[in-house]
């Protein structure tokens, strides 16, 4: 009986995670309408980093720019302190248009980007999985054109977010401030 009970939630256990879809990225993906100002409307992660520092987070704007060979140079603006920091990443193109990948040089860290939907004109919803060693995170980011987003999009967000296995208590939509946001690349 006990035998055949584990058996049982050994092939449910292996039913569910062999259910789990890739994440996919937008169909024809364009990233000629994909490049310009973003602002960061939602986070979700399941990150240490993120749960530290949820708390402390504020709206930011992202630059997306053409780089050499296709890749994309992206700068973040964001309020820290008294001050605005930036943070330059280079997105490296994948063969798969809309997917790229990033390495952090400060913690070594592998990035798998993915635009997963966006209009280009209105908001993008990104996710990505961050490799450290042995560990594995996921995060996915909302952007808009503006500061402002529908509660469609917003509810979208937070869908795509728990639909990757993320809490509920891990998903933020971003507290607006005027810290920065002119401050862009």
């Amino acid at each position: 009986m006990q035998a055949t009970l584990l058996s049982l939630l050994g092939l449910a256990l292996f039913g569910a995670l062999h259910g789990q879809e890739e994440v996919t990225v937008q169909p024809d993906f364009q990233q000629e309408k994909f490049t310009g100002k973003w602002y960061s409307i939602g986070l979700a992660s399941n990150s240490r980093w993120f749960k530290e520092k949820k708390q402390v987070l504020k709206m930011c704007t992202t630059v997306v720019a053409p780089a050499a060979d296709g890749n994309l140079n992206v700068t973040s603006t964001y309020p820290k302190f008294d001050r605005c920091e930036k943070r330059n990443s280079l997105f490296l193109k994948t063969d798969q248009p809309g997917r790229f990948s990033y390495t952090s040089p400060r913690w070594g860290s592998q990035h798998d980007i993915r635009v997963v939907e966006t209009n280009y004109n209105e908001y993008a919803l990104l996710y990505t999985k961050k490799f450290k060693g042995t560990d594995t995170f996921i995060m996915v980011t909302l952007y808009g054109r503006t500061t402002e987003l529908n509660p469609e999009l917003q509810e979208k967000f937070t869908q795509f977010s728990l639909a990757q296995g993320l809490p509920e208590d891990t998903i933020l939509l971003l507290p607006k401030t005027d810290k920065c946001m002119t401050d862009a690349a």
